[in-house]
């Protein structure tokens, strides 16, 4: 029984890296917790006592898992209603995973979890594990059965990827404090009722998409300029019993960070039914993300709630 219980305990402490790498990988927290919990059931049914080195055969099944999901998830997205946008986490969350470099931050930053839905399964792979994760190219090969080469290679085509989605603008890190007077700044514009505040902080090729999953209102089509995205938002934030009606009351509003980056908060009766994710440039705001489908919003609600914030929203519609 202590042997078990040993074996348990090693998993455990390997699970918030597996959860940190999974949701990287699948941009779900929900498929993220199926992807460890598949790999604790091998580690489980494996001959533990036979294995050199856990954390690489954890991490090499957890991978080699994550892969399937992600072919599979490619024909399941090309039926999915609207946009499909990645699962945000909220500041704190522990799946976040490790924050200490820049390039671990930026990796797990809602812009690039977009950006990652480009790159083929295994270019994600390698892009994660390297950037996010440090692991040697080496060690990279042998999780995903290549050669190093191969792997290096892949790694440089993914990261170019990556730079030319983002059309090469610098991405702006910012601390909560300054997160939060973004947000604050930017609900003031967007619920004044005009557009030129909001033109103000956009960029001139801003965009706006939303994710409602085919069970809230979402447009199919994102918005695209400044102008469109002001105008858009401008009715976003306006309030109405028509939208209250589809969130089952008045939402509050508040400032938060998800995923490192600023983020806008509507809650109604604790519970989330939207979290707005404003990518931020040296130029101003480039792009406004909001996921509003239910599903991938369970998450962030029982985060939400363990906050236990007791703040006042800034607006309520």
């Amino acid at each position: 029984m202590a042997l078990i219980m040993s074996d348990v305990d090693r998993f455990e402490a390997a699970r918030p890296r597996l959860e940190a790498i999974a949701y990287r990988l699948l941009g779900s927290a929900s498929e993220a917790e199926d992807a460890v919990q598949e790999t604790f059931l091998r580690w489980q049914a494996a001959d533990v006592g036979r294995i050199g080195v856990p954390e690489a055969w954890l991490t090499k099944v957890l991978t080699n898992w994550c892969l399937n999901v992600l072919t599979s998830a490619r024909a399941r997205r090309e039926t999915y209603v609207g946009q499909w946008l990645p699962e945000p986490l909220l500041a704190g969350d522990p799946m976040l995973g490790p924050a200490d470099t820049a390039e671990q931050r930026d990796s797990v930053s809602y812009a690039v979890l977009v950006l990652l839905e480009r790159l083929s399964p295994g270019e994600r792979a390698v892009y994660v594990l390297r950037e996010a994760f440090d692991y040697p190219h080496r060690e990279i090969a042998e999780v995903l059965e290549i050669t190093e080469s191969a792997s290096q290679q892949t790694y440089h085509r993914a990261r170019k990827h990556i730079a030319d989605g983002r059309a090469r603008r610098a991405r702006a890190e910012v601390d909560e404090g300054a997160a939060r007077r973004i947000v604050e700044e930017f609900l003031a514009a967007a619920t004044s009722g005009r557009t030129e505040p909001l033109l103000r902080l956009l960029t001139q090729d801003a965009v706006a998409v939303g994710d409602g999953g085919g069970k809230v209102p979402a447009r199919a089509k994102g918005f695209e300029g400044a102008l469109a995205v002001a105008t858009f938002l401008r009715g976003m934030f306006k309030p109405g019993a028509a939208k209250r009606a589809h969130v089952g009351g008045a939402a509050g509003i508040y400032a938060t960070t998800a995923n490192g980056g600023p983020a806008i908060v509507a809650v109604v009766d604790g519970r989330v039914v939207g979290v707005i994710c404003l990518e931020v440039t040296a130029e101003g705001v480039a792009a406004v993300r909001s996921q509003a489908n239910p599903d991938k919003l369970v998450r962030a609600t029982g985060h939400w709630a363990a906050a236990d914030r007791g703040e006042a929203p800034l607006h309520t519609l």
